[in-house]
């Protein structure tokens, strides 16, 4: 039995092991056969492409997807997610991805649970799935990580999506820099440097924009002036080389974060990103079930 939880537990071969995999599964069109498994999808706040590109990875393997909604549960009654999850183990659910409020939620299941946890998204932690999803597109598109200029621009002291990428590609040998407002740094994330998207943007590789998690935000700031100060506009983007392309995770604030003429452009990977993800998290059930 495999956990997914995070990066920082798992070797860089293993890791390159989930590209390859991903990448197959999505060029053969051959998926794991994983019917005989009950998994339930535990989400505490709010998703669209993390959550329902795991029910089409769960449906392309065959698995029996056991539905959970938090707005209906006991957790309303105050039930807490170790009961919830020991209650779903209890009737049969034989592994569960989870999203949640809190960072590392997971450390209270695993010595308690003897089935697989798959982090959908851990508070400001992390988010490995994402990070799987994000490193297969750059794969597909460069064929190496290694001495890759990836400049991650946006949000970064709330984005798990942020901490996961870089740590990740940190390690397989991109250079690694950040784009962000003084008021979004984050003192813990020393494995890039901090910059301005107008002093690095002709030379990246890579341009890793975030949502602004306004839900987050404790303090405000002006975003009718963000896309023109620090988000990707069209005059940034026409600096960028040929060969360079821009993701984001997702959901987008369309004219905040990144001109919207920009998002479907030919050098956006937005919606093959979420393609991607499909594959990805198939990888990833393979890996908790089959490793």
């Amino acid at each position: 039995m495999n956990h997914f939880i995070s990066f920082e537990t798992l070797d860089l071969e293993l890791i390159r092991d989930l590209v390859d995999d991903a990448i197959s599964f999505k060029r053969k069109k051959a998926f794991p056969n994983l019917s005989n498994h009950y998994i339930s999808n535990l989400f505490f706040e709010n998703s669209t492409r993390t959550k329902l590109s795991f029910e089409m990875a769960e449906k392309k393997t065959g698995m029996e997807i056991i539905y959970f909604d938090a707005e209906s549960s006991s957790i309303k009654k105050g039930e807490t997610l170790y009961d919830t999850v020991k209650t779903l183990n209890s009737i049969g659910v034989e592994c569960f991805v989870i999203r949640h409020t809190q960072d590392r939620f997971y450390e209270e299941l695993i010595p308690r649970i003897n089935v697989p946890i798959i982090n959908a998204g851990d508070g400001c932690g992390d988010h490995p799935t994402q990070s799987l999803l994000d490193l297969v597109t750059i794969y597909e598109e460069f064929g190496t990580f290694k001495d890759l200029n990836i400049v991650i621009a946006g949000d970064i002291v709330h984005s798990r999506v942020a901490h996961s990428d870089a740590k990740i590609l940190k390690r397989f040998g991109a250079n690694i820099s950040f784009a962000t407002p003084e008021f979004w740094r984050d003192s813990s994330m020393t494995m890039g440097t901090y910059t301005t998207l107008d002093k690095v943007v002709s030379d990246v590789d890579v341009i890793m924009l975030l949502r602004n998690q306004n839900e987050r935000h404790a303090q405000q700031y002006d975003e009718n002036d963000f896309l023109s100060q620090y988000g990707l506009t069209t005059e940034r983007a026409a600096k960028m080389k040929p060969s360079a392309i821009i993701m984001h995770p997702a959901p987008i604030n369309r004219n905040v974060e990144i001109d919207e003429t920009l998002i479907e452009a030919p050098q956006s990977r937005i919606f093959t990103q979420m393609s991607n993800g499909v594959f990805a998290r198939i990888a990833v059930l393979n890996y908790v079930f089959n490793s």
